[in-house]
């Protein structure tokens, strides 16, 4: 049982910090960076829990999990309850425990982040769900009987995971579509290992085909089968559209058809899903052992393919970005970890021009000097060029990770899928309700590159109102506003 603190007592006890790899090890292997806690730690950072009446990390987090009630679990050490508190509302805990950015979700709306440091609510999600992987312990299972009805996912990322979660525990017949041949989505391809290693992947989604969820991979929904398919000749009562946005923005420079020059999302998913690495590979990689690589970008996306770079032997190995560190979207984990594992951050520098040999090498980049302007729409100062200051350096290998557009292939086959003008979906962000009677959609196709956890959150609402449609049959058209 959980010892008895007064409010008094938990306010001097010190955040837990979890243990990492030491930087030097840790550049050159694909292991997991951070160790975990242990029970022990766990129990003490829980402790540090001031259990408000009105707990506001709740409201901070996108699947609104019963975060009081679990960390009061984990500090009376019932850690096979606080899995299931948790799992009531989050299906893949080992997952959000380890990416989800709590900093600005649970974490910043703890009431300890005003005065003090927040309680380290992703570290005890994490233990909470490793310790019931590691212990055996207890599945948890539909409630409710079969209700006859059929619904077809598309997209085994993570919008469709937890939206796949709630159905089948609804009494749902589901099936998930995925077109790559292993599951996971963003998760195996595009989040390195030493982040989220691809065993914890595994184990969350055969947990849900252990609840009867269906997986059928290399199936691309939109070139085996139509979404008007899956409905009228499949016999599916309703669609769920959790597809991603995986098409690339590039530079739009000069040189970036030359050797060398990757998008991000090719270069982390043959690394990821491929294994280019690897003697024999089928998909390999240029050699990476001390060639320096830069990566255009500041987003989390930019340090996990500055990082792996790193790791294939990459020296030196560069972030080059046209705001400021301030500006810069990634976790702010991600960019310490970096930095301690020795990448280069070069900032306020935009490419104008990629530089190449006779023979189409890639061999260096034109940049241009930049300082930041007035804010733009996202609140953050506009970069500016600072005219007559350019520059260039040598590269051997570029990786553009400056976003991700929605992939065309579903508008293709279906043109009465109303869609925005930058080719996401139009859905009702509660309820994922479409402009085709049956069709919802949730997760970066409606939003545009965003978190795992904020898909979750838009694949658990849709999941809801899927429900709904199938029990009444009433389809009310949303807005497209």
């Amino acid at each position: 049982m959980g010892r008895d603190l007064s409010r008094r007592e938990r306010l001097k006890l010190p955040r837990q910090d979890m243990e990492e790899q030491a930087p030097e090890a840790r550049s050159v292997n694909f292991d997991e960076v951070n160790l975990g806690y242990t029970p022990e730690q766990a129990v003490a950072e829980a402790e540090r829990c001031l259990l408000c009446a009105h707990p506001t990390c709740i409201e901070g987090c996108p699947v609104g999990i019963d975060i009081r009630e679990f960390v009061r679990l984990v500090a009376a050490e019932r850690f096979g309850d606080a899995a299931d508190v948790i799992k009531r509302d989050n299906f893949l805990p080992a997952i959000c425990g380890r990416v989800c950015p709590q900093e600005d979700q649970c974490e910043g709306a703890c009431v300890l982040a005003k005065k003090y440091t927040p309680v380290a609510i992703g570290n005890l999600e994490r233990f909470v769900a490793d310790y019931e992987r590691d212990h055996g312990g207890p599945l948890a299972t539909p409630t409710l009987p079969e209700t006859g009805k059929r619904v077809a996912i598309v997209g085994s990322g993570p919008a469709g995971l937890a939206c796949a979660a709630d159905l089948v525990r609804a009494g749902h017949d589901v099936t998930v579509f995925e077109a790559l041949h292993e599951l996971g989505g963003v998760l195996v391809y595009g989040i390195p290992e030493f982040r989220l290693p691809k065993e914890i992947v595994r184990a969350e989604v055969d947990q849900l085909a252990d609840l009867g969820v269906r997986f059928e991979t290399n199936a691309v929904i939109g070139m085996i089968e139509t979404i008007d398919e899956l409905l009228a000749d499949d016999g599916y009562d309703a669609v769920f559209l959790g597809v991603g946005a995986g098409l690339p923005r590039f530079l739009g420079v000069p040189g970036e058809n030359l050797i060398g020059v990757y998008s991000a999302n090719e270069f982390l998913t043959r690394v990821n899903l491929m294994r280019a690495y690897a003697a024999g590979a089928e998909t390999p990689l240029l050699d990476l052992y001390r060639k320096t690589v830069a990566v255009f970008g500041g987003g989390n996306t930019a340090m996990d393919a500055v990082r792996t770079a790193r790791r294939l032997g990459a020296a030196p190995a560069k972030i080059l970005y046209r705001r400021t560190e301030a500006e810069m979207p990634a976790r702010s984990e991600e960019v310490a970890h970096a930095k301690a594992e020795g990448i280069d951050f070069e900032t306020l520098v935009a490419p104008i021009e990629l530089l190449g040999d006779d023979d189409g090498w890639l061999t260096g980049v034109g940049l241009q000097r930049m300082e930041l302007g007035e804010p733009d729409e996202s609140g953050r100062r506009r970069p500016q060029a600072i005219p007559g200051d350019e520059y260039e350096i040598a590269i051997d290998v570029a990786v553009v990770a400056i976003g991700n557009d929605p992939n065309p292939l579903i508008h293709k086959t279906a043109p009465d899928l109303a869609q925005t003008a930058w080719g996401t979906i139009v859905a009702d962000p509660q309820t994922g309700r479409t402009s085709k009677v049956a069709v919802f959609a949730g997760g970066d196709i409606v939003t545009g590159g965003a978190t795992v956890i904020l898909a979750m959150g838009a694949g658990r609402r849709a999941a809801v109102s899927i429900d709904e449609y199938l029990e009444t049959g009433v389809w009310q058209a949303e807005s497209e506003s």
